[in-house]
């Protein structure tokens, strides 16, 4: 099957001081978050002046997607949209249109399965389609790719790096927590659910293995929401604590839930988790995140490739293919829906 374009989709970021707070609500719309809560984390983006990097990042990362393009001979130009701030999807994809883009592919920047990392991004390409109305490109997105061996090597790397830094160190994976009800909802019912966290902890294991890391921890981080609803634990501060309890004389943090340095891994592992360290008198390093590495361009144009030629479909683990969507259909029935929030 031909397509005319690539649309890189990602979670969005403010860009200056003055679009905290609107893009926090984008972020939180619906959700019944009190105010007092978006100033407490507006402040962690206004600790850098109001701009989180990974918008830049983004661009960064497309500029290198296509070169890669270009490089292997596909001839597709790149899109990018996010879904909570500009450039919004809806303005995106209306864009493509009026370029005469007829079927395009989609690049989500997340690795996982589960609602926030994989259905919302089905979401924002109907709602995409939806506001643009007839002629609107049709939007395939592409699978997960949490066990693909470019993906994995990047990240086995940085461990690597981490260790020499702080030679001896506990290696310890993080990824975003979510509320454990909606990770019991992750994935269709005939596979158990919990497709989000089973795949971290998978991605973690191979992650280990090629690193050479015989021992390592899986823990959560920038947990939200009320503290009556469990989430996903032990939170990554707490556990920097438990360490130190433990003996433990140093940590290397490896971010493998992200493909780029959002705001919450430079606020809550950068910042809170080093000052942690810092506070029991143990050495830190941080994993760099891999859309800088030149494997992670490599990593979305094999995905591409994939479609176009029918490539081979490379992977390190044994979970089924997933994430692979058509128009924002999810790619199976019941999977990964949002949990219903109780009537307040």
């Amino acid at each position: 099957m031909s397509y005319d374009a690539l649309l890189w989709l990602s979670f969005g970021g403010p860009e200056g001081p003055d679009d905290v707070m609107p893009f926090l609500e984008n972020v939180t719309r619906g959700r019944g978050v009190p105010r007092e809560r978006l100033l407490e984390v507006a402040e962690h983006y206004q600790h850098f002046g109001g701009v989180s990097p990974i918008n830049r990042l983004n661009r960064e990362a497309i500029t290198a997607v296509e070169k890669e393009l270009a490089a292997q001979g596909v001839d597709l130009p790149v899109y990018f949209g996010n879904r909570n701030w500009e450039p919004m999807v809806e303005d995106t994809v209306a864009r493509m249109k009026a370029d005469g883009v007829r079927r395009a592919l989609v690049f989500p920047t997340s690795a996982y399965g589960g609602y926030s990392a994989c259905r919302q991004y089905d979401e924002d390409i109907e709602r995409a389609r939806a506001a643009v109305g007839d002629g609107a490109p049709e939007l395939v997105k592409l699978r997960h790719f949490f066990d693909h061996p470019l993906f994995v090597g990047a990240f086995a790397d940085a461990v690597r790096a981490g260790l020499e830094q702080v030679p001896g160190a506990r290696v310890v994976f993080t990824a975003h927590s979510v509320p454990e009800s909606a990770d019991k909802a992750a994935g269709p019912p005939e596979e158990g659910g919990r497709r989000y966290s089973r795949q971290v902890h998978e991605a973690a294991r191979l992650v280990a293995a090629q690193a050479g890391v015989a021992e390592y921890d899986v823990v959560w981080q920038s947990r939200s929401g009320p503290p009556q609803v469990p989430w996903l634990e032990p939170d990554i501060v707490d556990h920097i604590d438990a360490l130190h309890a433990a003996g433990v004389q140093g940590v290397v943090v490896c971010p493998v839930g992200f493909v780029s340095d959002h705001l919450e891994v430079i606020w809550d592992l950068d910042n809170e988790a080093a000052e942690r360290a810092a506070e029991h008198g143990m050495g830190f390093a941080r994993a760099a995140t891999p859309n800088g590495d030149p494997r992670f361009a490599e990593l979305v144009v094999e995905l591409v490739r994939e479609h176009l030629t029918d490539g081979p479909v490379r992977t390190l683990s044994e979970f089924p293919l997933a994430g692979c969507t058509v128009n924002g259909a999810p790619c199976a029935v019941g999977c990964c829906e949002p949990v219903k929030r109780p009537a307040r």
